[in-house]
């Protein structure tokens, strides 16, 4: 029975040390919480106060882009309409143009047509004309 004594004893005393370390270390922990606190209201504050203040630097900036996009859009918006006037302007121009053109080839189509036509049956009178008949 000694020997199972001895055992008990030897590991009933690291039980109870492994124990108390535990229970130092809990505390040593809360300490730590405890003493970490501060700063971390500190950390807190100080990013509430950044955030706070890029924000109302920024604003101006965001206000600044909001108008200058809306410049933008109207300039836009004006040289779209020229454009469109303008590409409107050329196909018009550009139908009436090639209109002129239309016409005068027609007409000078149509009087070459009966030029020819002319020709043809006064040749074709001639040819008969000279024909003889047959008897």
């Amino acid at each position: 029975m000694g020997l199972s004594s001895f055992f008990k004893n030897l590991f009933g005393t690291a039980k109870d040390s492994a124990s108390d370390l535990a229970t130092q270390a809990e505390v040593k922990v809360e300490q730590a919480k405890e003493a970490a606190a501060p700063y971390i209201d500190k950390a807190e504050t100080f990013t509430e106060e950044t955030i706070a203040k890029a924000k109302e630097v920024s604003q101006p900036i965001l206000d600044s882009a909001a108008e200058y996009a809306h410049k933008a859009k109207d300039t836009v918006s004006e040289y779209v309409e020229k454009a469109s006037d303008s590409i409107s302007d050329v196909v018009d121009s550009a139908k009436e143009k090639t209109a002129e053109p239309t016409v005068a080839t027609k007409t000078i189509v149509l009087e070459d047509t009966a030029e020819a036509n002319e020709k043809t049956e006064t040749i074709v009178d001639k040819t008969v004309d000279n024909i003889p008949e047959k008897e």
